[in-house]
């Protein structure tokens, strides 16, 4: 029997690629734990997996017992009974990290959003990302109160 990754359509078979949706955002179905977030990051186009690869260790780092799931074709990233507290997302020029309770982060991220509270910051593919910048908001986000989704 093939092994088959099952998506919003059905099944595809092992070995072939996931959707790409708007922007390059793979299609990957829902799912909890680090199996589909592997799975997205795999396929994430181009440069962008190895950024996905990349924020999940340091996500992974920073809090090592972080919970993960995709959920929205997004994988999200959150504690146990406390809710999500990040999400990443493919666009066409940059991904996007999400903290779902940015506002209160210390610098707060510089992406503005519609949410009162989230705060974005892209990652476009030239960037040099500032690692510890990034695992101090990964922390502090890990210890608000985060996000029922």
């Amino acid at each position: 029997m093939a092994k088959a990754n099952a998506t919003k359509g059905g099944t595809r078979p092992s070995g072939e690629k996931p959707v790409l949706l708007s922007g390059g955002n793979p299609q990957i179905a829902k799912g909890y734990g680090d199996a589909p977030v592997q799975a997205y990051i795999a396929a994430m186009p181009g440069w962008k997996s190895e950024v996905g690869r990349r924020l999940d260790q340091l996500i992974m780092q920073a809090v090592p017992d972080v919970q993960k799931a995709v959920k929205w074709n997004s994988p999200f990233y959150g504690m146990d009974g406390e809710g999500w507290f990040l999400g990443i997302h493919c666009f066409t020029n940059y991904v996007k990290v999400a903290f779902f309770r940015g506002m209160s982060l210390k610098p707060v991220p510089p992406g503005e959003s519609k949410s009162k509270d989230t705060r974005y910051f892209h990652i476009h593919e030239d960037d040099q990302l500032d690692e510890a910048q990034f695992v101090s908001w990964v922390k502090q986000a890990s210890q608000l109160p985060g996000e029922r989704m």
